[in-house]
């Protein structure tokens, strides 16, 4: 029973194997039936996707050849245009340089012939002076012959003849022309004049070319140029400044012809010896501040000065031009005050002419302009002036007010007029400017002895500070006659040679004396 089972049990089993291998061997079959199919399915595909790829490639490289081709045709147009126009143009400059070639041909041809024309003329003329000297020398002995003088002796002889009555004549004719101009213009000049000074007034502040710059001990001179000279060097190269630091005690000299640096040097030192801390770092720091406060002070004064005046519509550029003439002088006198006091004199005069006010200020406050970057520009103040208000586009009355205020060129209105007056009433009243001492005596020496050069003239005194020269003539040598032409002899040999603000008041004094004794 056993064993009947057992190998019932080894005939399950193999069976089971038996099976399994079928169907081990029915599922290889089957897989690779499959795998098969799949192999050629994706042959089939990859041949359908490379013969597809293969088609696109040959369309864009068709494409690619046409592009290339419209490309190629499109570059061969153009450049067969450009090389059409260089052809045209290359034609057209050669006809114009062969038109230039006829013309100067031309014009040498005719330069030739006139050229020709005038040595022929030169010649001519030449002859024909030749002949008109022989003639004139003939005449001259002719007259010579029945006159019984030679020329020099007839010469002398009419202005021995004539020089007393001429001399009495121009005297009384200028006498006359003088009283009436007198009569007619002084009256009416001085209440102009007399008014228009009344009405402004300026400070004046005067500065030179250097500062002084007041310190708290003599230690702190040597703090200034710091180890080595460093700081002193830091300070004149950010400044432009030459510091001067000598026995002066207590004290420190700042010289500079540019005002406007010599400020900023003066504010840095100021500031640095507050502070205490002197190093070329912090020196820059001060400059830097300094330049700042300057460049608002500039802008504030330019402000005031428009504000002033009542000018409006000028240049920013312009205002601040008009600020920087705040540190610069003329003879002692603040070229900025100098510039409203002339604008407002010009209005006052112009107020009372009838002409432009306004125009008339504006002129008289910008007449100096150029004297604010004379120190950096080359040229006088004037022409800078004309060429700072031309490129900032000012009225053309104002700029021929500014180029004739000094009489570089006449002037040609009524504005300019005024303010060439405006400009010398400022200038010449008294206490506007001063000069120094060794200038002023040498300008009184020079008028001094320019007068005593003439003929006639015994002495000759400069009073009220060189405004007027008192000049006594011998009685014997010079008539009274003679004293009107002498006296305007010596203003024009004056005003020819030498340099004075305001006018020189010419005195000509004669003595007639007359002796007699009792007996």
């Amino acid at each position: 029973m056993f064993e009947t089972r057992l190998v019932n049990i080894i005939v399950f089993v193999v069976a089971l194997v038996i099976v399994a291998v079928v169907c081990l061997v029915l599922g290889y079959l089957y897989r690779k039936k499959v795998s098969e199919r799949e192999i050629q399915s994706a042959e089939e595909k990859a041949k359908r996707i490379i013969n597809d790829s293969i088609k696109a490639a040959e369309n864009k490289k068709r494409e690619a050849l046409l592009e290339a081709k419209e490309e190629i045709h499109k570059n061969r147009s153009e450049h067969e245009r450009e090389v059409k126009e260089r052809r045209a143009e290359i034609q057209k400059q050669e006809r114009r340089l062969q038109q230039k070639e006829e013309m100067l041909d031309k014009k040498t041809d005719l330069i030739e012939k006139k050229s020709d024309t005038l040595a022929k003329k030169t010649a001519d003329l030449e002859a024909a002076h030749e002949d008109v000297a022989a003639l004139k020398r003939s005449q001259y002995d002719i007259l010579e012959r029945i006159s019984g003088y030679t020329v020099e002796e007839a010469k002398s002889y009419l202005i021995k003849n004539l020089e007393s009555e001429v001399t009495h004549e121009a005297a009384m004719k200028i006498k006359e022309i003088e009283a009436r101009l007198k009569e007619e213009a002084e009256q009416k000049a001085k209440e102009h004049i007399s008014l228009a000074i009344q009405r402004c007034a300026a400070d004046h502040v005067a500065e030179a070319t250097v500062s002084v710059v007041p310190l708290p001990n003599d230690e702190m001179k040597g703090r200034i140029i710091g180890r080595e000279g460093r700081n002193i060097r830091a300070i004149e190269t950010l400044t432009g400044v030459d510091l001067i630091i000598d026995d002066t005690p207590e004290a420190i000299t700042l010289s500079s012809f540019d005002p406007v640096r010599r400020e900023i040097a003066r504010l840095s030192l100021e500031k640095l010896i507050l502070d205490g801390r002197i190093h070329p770092a912090r020196i820059e720091e001060m400059v830097e501040k300094a330049k700042k406060e300057v460049d608002a002070t500039i802008k504030s004064e330019g402000d005031r000065a428009t504000f002033e005046t009542g000018v409006h519509g000028l240049h920013q550029e312009v205002v601040k031009l008009l600020g920087r003439m705040r540190y610069r002088t003329s003879y002692g006198q603040n070229v900025l005050n100098h510039s409203i006091e002339v604008a407002h004199i010009a209005g006052l005069l112009a107020a009372e002419l009838g002409a432009d006010v306004m125009l008339a200020k504006r002129a008289g406050l910008l007449h100096d302009l150029g004297k604010a970057v004379d120190h950096e520009v080359e040229g006088s103040h004037v022409n800078i002036g004309v060429d700072l208000a031309r490129k900032y586009k000012e009225n053309e009355e104002v700029l021929h007010a500014i180029h004739a205020h000094h009489g570089d060129v006449e002037a040609r209105t009524i504005i300019a007029c005024l303010v060439q007056a405006s400009d010398s009433i400022s200038a010449a009243r008294p206490g506007a400017r001063r000069e120094n001492i060794e200038s002023y005596v040498k300008r009184l020496e020079k008028l001094e002895e320019l007068t005593c050069s003439f003929k006639g003239v015994d002495s000759s005194y400069a009073i009220q500070a060189g405004r007027e020269i008192r000049i006594m003539v011998k009685p014997d040598e010079v008539t009274e006659d003679e004293m009107v032409l002498l006296a305007r002899e010596i203003a024009k040999k004056i005003e020819a040679e030498l340099e004075y603000p305001g006018q020189i008041k010419v005195n000509l004094l004669r003595e007639t004396k007359a002796i007699e004794y009792a007996k």
